[in-house]
């Protein structure tokens, strides 16, 4: 099996993303809020600086003068100190129109200017060809030593006279106290941002490992189903494979040896088909739980189709061993199971092989405990059976069978063969029974007893029934009116469910009329699936087929069968016919069958008329149609003589 591989091996790649999507978000949000921190601080600074440069320009006397380089007077040198420490301003310089310092405002208190950095922006010509072109310009800085603030800003702001560019201020603006507000208000925004993206976070987290959980279970359950039965929980065939090669390559390493049971459940379909699918699943799973109950460590179990079981037994190669596990399980399948409405007791049939004595391979050794079973069911159910190399060369040889008579369906292998059948004088000629033979090319003839039910249980029965109703139509109606030809139908076609079809094509295909063809059913047929048998021979009816009980008398004969079903003809058994001369009491019970018949309003037939006494005496008791090697053999189509038939009415 495909291996999957599983959702812990795949959990830290995926954190390790998900850490890496959340540091990076933490970075980003910290990068943002100092970014909107450093431009909220230049937009306070420049306002400030502008505020404190258009006031400066209207209260300070001779400002013009000053930046031109003259002499500061008493009244300049007075407006300038008042101006030194305003609000944030806690210094400033003042430049000429060439961008050339003329005073520091910490050199107010000194008779002449102490000149550091004689440029604005200390050399930057990007500042200064900006500043001179009229544009503010704010740079924000961090104080270094005790002198300035923690955190302050230098604005170049030009100052204008009438339009003209007089000169331009640099104004120190302490930011300190500002900055520390701007980082405590954006401290609290980052803050929530934080515990909402944590939050955020443990949610994801939380659903992240809760679909990991799941998918781990999806994967669990997707990984136990594709190696066990969903109904039972058993192993399902492919696993039981598995097992099967892996015990196989421990015995060839030396490891114990192993048996193999295949266990089948008696009359389970008649389980499903009274008590509905949901009462045998039910079976099916106590089955599964009693199986495992029985079984050791190490030993498997498995569910290999609807109702066929297999278990492997490890270490278990002497017959005693076996065939004591063996009886357990069918002790206990035999065991009623209690379902939804009601009990039901079913049974089971096992066959056993041993691998390394049986067989050599692990499809070999299921090969062959599959073979015994097929033994034990054959042996009556309910039985055990290891495997037996005859009974394996047996099934082959019915195996073979089956493909043969699949293989001569339309061919000349089969025909049919037509057995008159008399009116009550034994001369008048009512029509045929098309009867099946078949030849086969090595074996020779094969009697129907013998390929009927082979057709029946490979599933061949509804091509070859379809064939006769077809054939024998064929044949009918190229026959005088109003011969009529009778045709068995087995209980496997009505199992099809398209009788009533197939009969009506055969009818319309050959252009028989209706009347002149009688089916012939059995009286097992009659004890399952009453409703849907009743519908089909109701429908035949309708049609206008004749429908007659073949082997009156040696089945169940419930009475009922001849009152419920549209029944037209009651066919007496051989078996009666053959004992009816010497034994009063068949004679008795002929005549009761007769007796009866026609109180229904039903014509009888007598098989198997081989003597002249039972000629007679069948004629004594009333029967209206004779039927036997006395009065014709079955023969092909083409020897039928069609001596003098019956009237339309006699039909």
């Amino acid at each position: 099996m495909l291996s999957v591989p599983s959702p812990s091996r795949r959990v830290w790649p995926r954190a390790l993303l998900l850490l890496a999507a959340v540091a990076a978000a933490v970075l980003l949000l910290m990068t943002l809020l100092r970014g909107a921190s450093s431009q909220l601080l230049q937009r306070d600074a420049e306002h400030v600086a502008l505020a404190w440069a258009q006031f400066a320009g209207t209260s300070i006397e001779d400002l013009e003068a000053v930046f031109r380089g003259e002499p500061i007077s008493p009244a300049a040198r007075r407006d300038l100190l008042r101006h030194r420490k305003v609000q944030e301003v806690f210094r400033f310089k003042l430049f000429d129109r060439e961008g050339r310092i003329v005073l520091v405002s910490d050199d107010l208190d000194r008779p002449a200017p102490v000149v550091t950095d004689n440029t604005i922006g200390h050399g930057n010509a990007k500042v200064r060809d900006l500043v001179l072109d009229g544009k503010p310009v704010i740079e924000l800085k961090r104080g270094l030593d005790a002198s300035r603030p923690a955190v302050y800003s230098e604005a170049y702001v030009p100052m204008f006279r009438d339009g003209r560019l007089i000169g331009v201020v640099e104004v120190y603006v302490d930011q300190a106290d500002r900055a520390r507000r701007i980082q405590a208000a954006f401290g609290m925004v980052a803050a929530g941002v934080f515990a909402l993206l944590g939050a955020l976070t443990t949610l994801f987290c939380a659903w992240w490992f809760r679909r990991l959980k799941a998918e781990r279970a999806a994967e669990e359950r997707a990984r136990y189903l594709a190696q066990h039965d969903v109904l039972s929980g058993l192993l399902n065939r492919s696993s039981f494979n598995e097992a099967l090669d892996e015990a196989a390559w421990r015995h060839a390493g030396g490891g114990p040896g192993f048996a193999v049971l295949c266990v089948d459940l008696d009359h389970f379909k008649e389980v499903n088909d009274t008590q509905g699918h949901a009462a045998g699943d039910d079976m099916l799973r106590q089955v599964g739980d009693r199986l495992r109950a029985l079984v050791r460590q190490g030993d498997r179990v498995a569910r290999l189709a609807s109702d066929e079981f297999a278990l492997l037994l490890s270490g278990a190669t002497a017959p005693d061993t076996v065939t004591l596990l063996a009886e357990r399980v069918i002790a206990a399948l035999a065991e009623p199971f209690q379902l939804e409405r009601h009990s039901v007791a079913s049974g089971c049939s096992i066959g056993a092989a041993v691998f390394g004595v049986d067989a050599a391979t692990p499809d070999e050794v299921l090969h062959k405990a599959d073979l015994a079973l097929q033994r034990a069911k054959q042996a009556g159910r309910g039985a055990f059976h290891f495997y037996d190399a005859t009974l394996d060369r047996r099934l082959d040889d019915r195996r073979q069978l089956i493909r043969d008579l699949r293989a001569a369906i339309g061919t000349p292998q089969l025909a049919l063969h037509y057995q008159a059948l008399y009116a009550a004088d034994g001369r008048t000629l009512n029509g045929y029974e098309a009867l099946l033979r078949w030849r086969h090319p090595t074996r020779g003839p094969i009697a129907p007893v013998d390929f009927i039910p082979l057709a029946e249980d490979s599933g061949l029965i509804a091509p070859l029934g379809r064939w006769v109703l077809d054939t024998a139509c064929a044949a009918a109606a190229g026959w005088p009116a109003p011969l009529t030809v009778a045709v068995n139908l087995s209980a496997a076609q009505f199992s099809e469910g398209d009788l009533v079809e197939v009969v009506q094509q055969a009818l319309a295909a050959s252009g028989l009329a209706a009347t002149r063809l009688e089916v012939e059913i059995t009286e097992s047929l009659l004890l399952g699936h009453t409703d849907e048998v009743t519908g089909t021979l109701r429908a035949l009816d309708a049609l206008g087929v004749k429908i007659a009980m073949d082997d009156f008398g040696t089945g169940y004969s419930s009475l009922s069968y001849l009152w419920r079903f549209p029944f037209h003809k009651v066919k007496i058994d051989r078996a009666f016919t053959l004992h009816l001369a010497d034994d009063a009491k068949v004679r008795l019970i002929v005549k009761s069958i007769v007796s009866l018949a026609r109180s229904l309003g039903l014509r009888v037939n007598a098989e198997g008329v081989e003597t002249e006494a039972q000629m007679r005496l069948l004629q004594e008791h009333g029967c209206d149609e004779l039927q036997g090697f006395l009065l014709a053999r079955p023969v092909p189509l083409e020897s039928l003589a069609h001596p003098v038939a019956a009237d339309a009415n006699a039909s």
